[in-house]
């Protein structure tokens, strides 16, 4: 615990009130505030926190962090003002909880895609081997083996550190977690050296926030400057970005994975099936024959980056074998859903077009008859991507249905209509479908399914919502599905 006198002197701050009041907790969110909490009012695009201040002090704040120069704080509370509030922030939320990342071994994974399954491969793998595992990722937080909501795939520098506190209160040995090229470029990972630093790949995504595919790139490479000098580079070779990565890594240790180039890690006789992917795991350990429960070429990738990052651990090749082997999968990555049809629907994350792609290659490999696609492009998000994408679907499938993905505030039907300009040019007068509804579009897609196809739904993946131009309502493409399914059965 610390006092506010001692946080105001860490953080050059000017404190009116009391210097001795002892801080019991730090937020940003009135909702979260506990006794004794410092209340930190942010300024957002859409939500002030000043405006919550009142609601903070009832439920328990006794002071107040701001970057207003003409703020008065209510009667028994007190204040401390800078002139950066997001750099204060920064630098507070790890001191106040004495740097909880340095009491554990932390693995960041970034990469367009394939973040998610990698980091629930490495946390299998390391709870295998006997180790107290927590996970911060895109579907969910596990702190000492109880899950709690994600809100972000990485959370802003006050909760992060917050949830790194309890794990480490918690005897955590090793924190698992994803990292994004956001989190990267606004400093959420303040504080935090890296044990171990992963990249899956490089791919178009988030210009919108970025602007340019080296601006994306730089923000990935970040995560590498960030190694302890003893940690270790982790990195997918056979990517065109991976050697830039391992350039510009600040550890001493680095290890490649791949296919198709020389690796320290790699996989051979690569054999994919419907119901699995199985592979020879090469290393300097020899050879190990490797039988995964999921299948596509992308998860041979994930289940190299998990091992390789094991290996780098000192984990036995044998326990990396076991965990492997009972990986059960994510939900949303290449979900399989069944409700009595002969025919496969997959439900997929993929909203970019290289996790397209990889999911509709790893469809053609394991379809008899027709792919039938239904995808959409996110509103208020990068628009250069929408006739890529629509040009990849109409490349890879035999039927595309294009739909709505999270438009928010943009008009549903001008998405459609720029990702229709790459379906054209692909497959001009082939099937295709334009259905704004996503729930029609599902049902769309089953009724055009025969026994030999495959459906894949792609694009909100784990998500059980769609937020639209005025409201966010509940929307889960696997119970859409089998409400689809069970409708054609009649």
């Amino acid at each position: 615990m610390k006092t506010l006198g001692e946080i105001a002197s860490f953080i050059n701050a000017r404190l009116t009130g009391d210097a001795d009041l002892p801080i019991g907790a730090i937020t940003h969110d009135s909702r979260s505030v506990t006794k004794d909490s410092l209340f930190i009012c942010i300024e957002g695009a859409h939500v002030d926190g000043h405006d919550y201040i009142d609601a903070a002090k009832e439920k328990g704040a006794v002071a107040l962090l701001s970057a207003r120069k003409d703020l008065t704080a209510p009667e028994g509370m007190s204040l401390i003002t800078v002139d950066n509030l997001t750099e204060a922030t920064e630098k507070l939320a790890p001191y106040f909880h004495d740097y909880p990342a340095k009491s554990m071994r932390v693995i960041g994974i970034t990469g367009t895609n394939g973040k998610t399954t990698t980091s629930y491969m490495i946390k299998e793998i390391l709870s295998r081997a006997g180790f107290k595992v927590g996970l911060i990722g895109t579907l969910q937080i596990i702190i000492d083996g109880k899950t709690h909501t994600a809100h972000n795939t990485t959370p802003d520098a006050v909760e992060l550190q917050n949830i790194l506190a309890a794990m480490r209160d918690a005897g955590t040995d090793y924190v698992v977690m994803e990292v994004s090229s956001h989190a990267l470029s606004l400093n959420r990972i303040a504080g935090i050296n890296f044990t171990v630093a992963v990249f899956t790949n490089l791919t178009q995504d988030h210009l919108d926030f970025h602007k340019t595919i080296e601006n994306y790139r730089k923000a990935k490479e970040k995560l590498f400057t960030l190694l302890y000098r003893d940690g270790c580079a982790v990195v997918n070779i056979d990517d065109i970005a991976g050697d830039f990565m391992l350039k510009n890594s600040a550890a001493s240790k680095k290890r490649t994975y791949g296919i198709k180039k020389a690796a320290d890690l790699s996989a051979a006789a690569v054999n994919v099936k419907p119901k699995g992917a199985r592979f020879s795991l090469k290393g300097k350990f020899g050879s190990i024959d490797i039988s995964l429960k999921v299948t596509g070429l992308f998860n041979v990738y994930n289940a190299l980056a998990a091992a390789e990052t094991a290996l780098a651990e000192k984990v036995n090749v044998g326990v990396i074998k076991v965990a492997l082997e009972n990986f059960g999968g994510v939900p949303g990555r290449f979900e399989a859903v069944w409700a009595g049809q002969k025919f496969p629907v997959i439900v997929d994350y993929a909203h970019t077009p290289d996790g397209m792609e990889n999911v509709l290659c790893t469809a053609r490999q394991i379809v008899e008859g027709k792919i039938i696609t239904v995808f959409g492009c996110g509103g208020d998000r990068d628009p250069i991507k929408r006739p890529i994408m629509g040009r990849l679907a109409a490349d890879l499938s035999d039927v595309v249905i294009a739909t709505s993905d999270n438009p928010r505030s943009e008009d549903p039907l001008k998405i459609l209509e720029a990702v229709e300009e790459g379906v054209k040019e692909k497959i001009g007068a082939k099937h295709h479908e334009l259905i704004a509804d996503r729930k029609q579009a599902i049902f769309r897609a089953m009724e055009l399914a025969s026994n030999e196809d495959i459906v894949m739904i792609l694009g909100k993946g784990h998500e059980d919502y769609q937020i639209l131009k005025d409201e966010t309502i509940h929307f889960d493409d696997r119970e859409v599905a089998r409400e689809a399914l069970k409708n054609l059965r009649g």
